[in-house]
Order: C-alpha cells, then structure tokens, then sequence
C-alpha cells in the first residue's frame, strides 16, 4: 500500500494556494485502468468542484461520487485518494489552499475552526449533500479563484482574497451544525501557539503545567477555559490528535503498533488501544485492513 505526503506547490506563494483543472479524455482510460489510485495527505485543505463527468472520492471514513456541480472539502491532513468513472469525459477543478495568511482582525474569531483545531473540515461535506445553494456558492467561489489565478490579470491577488473570504464566509452561513464555531479574538490567540505546542509535542509527555504558561494563565483557570471554549478537556484533545497521527503513521507503514504508540506519546498500550477504539471505530490491525482493502469499484 503506497501512501505518500503530497507537496502543494503554490502557483503564488503569497496567496498560499494551487488551484488547477484536471481532465481525462475516453481515450486515456485504456492507460489509466490498471492504475491504482493512492492514499495521500497534505497540509493544504483541499476543495474539489467536478464540471463533467463523475470523480471518486474516499477518505478514511466516507466514499463520495460527485457529479457535475458538486463539491467537496477534504481537511488538512487527511488522508484521501480519487479517480474517475471510465468511459466517460471527466473534468474538475482542485483547490488546494492553507486558510492560515487569510485571518485578519473580521475572521480571527473563527481561525480555530478552519485550522481544524477540534473538527476536520471533512464534517461539512453532510451539508454540500443537503443544501444545493452551499454547495453552488461554494462552487461559483473555486471558479472565480480558478480563473483569477489562471488570467492573472492586474489586480488578481486581491480578487483571490476576496473569493477566500467569500468560500469561507458561505461556509460559516450554511453551517447549520456548528462545526465552524466563532471564538472570541482573545480566544483565538490564546490557543493558537497552544495548538502549535501540541502538534509539535505530540511523540513527548505534554506538560499541563509549560501550557498553562504559555496560555499565560494559572493551571486551574487554563484548564477550565479549554473547556469551555473547546467543549472538551485539553487531554482529551491531546488524545484526539496522537490518535490522528497515529492513524497516518500506521495506513503509511508497516511498523509495529508498539512503536507508533510510542512515536505518539501513548506508550501504555492498553491506553493506546483504548483510545484508538474510541475515536477510529476499531483496532489498530482493522483500521490497517480497512485502508488496504478499501479499493474503488470502477464504473463502465
């Protein structure tokens, strides 16, 4: 099984983004069948709008077939693969962009949600299935990116700009679960270089008390105002994200669930599995069998 982290080369460093039309004619399919699509990740959240044809699209959890006009949003780091229907003319646009250098002083509040601090932004594609004007707002949005980017006429950046904050702004409106939350600025920048410490931290024993400091806070009060902002414990949190990892680390190699454990900070293995059960659905040894027999059925 060949899973591999992919690198997004940003068509403008600035703008943080690729965006890109991909096509595959009748005649390409003879070549491309025996091709088998491959599990990948990146950091970029990827967006994905079909125009003609049919693409497949699995991520660990879910499988989607979207036709012409339909979208969807894969979280960063998330691991996915797709192809398309055979036998017929397939084309979509991918936007790959890191939401991060769009937050200014108006969307701060809702950085914690689309850097994914506690859903991956996967959790919204229930309602590009529900709601059609999501989903064509949504769309019309990655379409202006796309021929912004691709015309690159005077003054492109900023139209970019602006359709980010308009596809982000769709998404906050028909947001009927409360997946993108609103935090307080204040709140914002507290758990920003909180998070950052996590994820760098996630193979150590993660302090409470080196936390709480850099939250600037007592550990009593630090504790409680996770909580209430996050609307679980910081341990819980921290048990999400080894979890996480530890599920890419074991789709992408063959090492020994003992190692990853320990690679994640969850050296306890009775603790590992406990938790790999609760948050994956299943242990370490099915959740491998899933991602190696989970392959696409080709339609003709």
């Amino acid at each position: 099984m060949e899973i591999f982290k992919e690198p997004i080369h940003y068509q403008n460093p600035q703008l943080c983004l690729k965006v890109w039309t991909f096509t595959q004619q009748k005649s390409e399919w003879k070549q491309a069948e025996s091709t088998i699509p491959r599990w990948h990740y990146h950091k970029e959240v990827e967006f994905i709008l079909v125009l003609e044809g049919v693409h497949e699209m699995h991520t660990v959890d879910e499988s989607f077939s979207l036709e012409p006009g339909e979208v969807m949003v894969v979280g960063s780091n998330q691991l996915h693969r797709g192809y398309s229907h055979v036998g017929m003319n397939v084309s979509y646009i991918v936007l790959h962009v890191d939401f991060e250098p769009y937050f200014d002083p108006a969307t701060l509040h809702f950085s914690s949600s689309f850097i994914e601090v506690l859903h991956p932004l996967d959790a919204l594609n229930g309602m590009f299935r529900r709601n059609l004007t999501a989903s064509n707002e949504v769309g019309n949005a990655i379409r202006q990116i796309h021929d912004e980017v691709m015309q690159r006429r005077h003054g492109y950046e900023i139209a970019v700009s602006m359709q980010i904050k308009a596809l982000m702004l769709a998404l906050i409106r028909h947001d009927e679960e409360g997946i993108l939350t609103s935090h307080d600025k204040t709140d914002a920048q507290v758990l920003r270089p909180v998070i950052a410490h996590v994820d760098e931290k996630l193979g150590e024993r993660i302090s409470m008390t080196e936390v709480s400091r850099i939250a600037g806070m007592s550990y009593v009060y630090f504790s409680k105002f996770f909580k209430d902002r996050m609307g679980l414990s910081f341990t819980e949190y921290v048990n999400r994200k080894r979890i996480a990892k530890a599920s890419r680390m074991l789709a992408m190699s063959d090492r020994k669930a003992t190692d990853i454990a320990a690679a994640v900070g969850l050296e306890n293995m009775a603790h590992f599995y406990e938790m790999f059960r609760r948050f994956n659905g299943c242990t370490p040894k099915q959740f491998k069998g899933r991602m190696r027999g989970n392959v696409l059925t080709r339609s003709t």
